[in-house]
C-alpha cells in the first residue's frame, strides 16, 4: 500500500458511505424483528372474538386467566435459567482469570499498625509474640561526674554571688 494520506473529501466521502450503508442495515433489522413479532403474535395470540352470552364470556376469561398463568411459569423458568447461566459464566470468568495469573493488583492504602497487632493479625489471638525490641535491649547507666554538676550549675546565680565589691567578696570568703 502507499504511505499517502487521503485527502479530507476522500476521507468525508467514504464516512457518509459507510454510514448510509449502516443504516440501511440498521433499518432492514428493525423491519426483520418486527415481521417476527408479528409472526409470534399470530402463532401464539388469536384473533379475539367477544360472545354474546355471559355464560361464554366466563369460559373465556378462565381460559385467559389460565393462559397467563402458564405464560408466567414460563417467563419464570426463563427468568431463573438466565440466572443460572449468568452466575456460571461470571464463575468461569473467575476460573479464566485465575488460569492467565494476571491480577489488577489495587490500590493499597497506608496502614498504622503496629507490629505486635500485625502479629496478632496475621497468627491470630492463639499466638502470644511480643516484638518490644527496647524490651530485649540492656539496661546501661550512665556514670556523671559530681564536679561537672556543680562547676555547670546556673549561671545566674555565680554572678550574684560575685556581684558585692566587685565580685571580690565572695572569692575572699571562699578562700578563708
Amino acid at each position: 500500500m502507499s504511505d499517502k494520506k487521503m485527502t479530507s473529501s476522500r476521507l468525508h466521502h467514504l464516512k457518509s458511505l459507510m454510514l448510509q450503508i449502516a443504516q440501511g442495515l440498521l433499518e432492514a433489522e428493525a423491519a426483520e424483528t418486527e415481521k417476527e413479532k408479528e409472526k409470534y403474535m399470530d402463532e401464539n395470540c388469536p384473533t379475539l372474538s367477544l360472545p354474546g352470552s355471559m355464560q361464554e364470556m366466563l369460559d373465556l376469561c378462565k381460559k385467559l386467566h389460565q393462559q397467563i398463568d402458564l405464560v408466567d411459569e414460563q417467563r419464570y423458568d426463563m427468568e431463573s435459567k438466565v440466572a443460572k447461566s449468568n452466575k456460571e459464566i461470571d464463575e468461569l470468568k473467575i476460573k479464566v482469570q485465575d488460569l492467565k495469573g494476571k491480577f489488577k493488583k489495587p490500590a493499597l492504602k497506608k496502614v498504622r499498625m503496629s507490629a505486635d497487632a500485625m502479629l496478632q493479625a496475621l497468627l491470630g489471638s492463639k499466638h502470644k509474640v511480643s516484638m518490644d525490641l527496647r524490651a530485649n535491649l540492656k539496661q546501661v547507666k550512665k556514670e556523671t561526674k559530681e564536679e561537672e554538676k556543680e562547676s555547670v550549675g546556673d549561671w545566674r546565680k555565680n554572678i550574684e554571688d560575685k556581684a558585692g565589691m566587685g565580685g571580690r567578696k565572695k572569692m575572699f570568703e571562699s578562700e578563708a
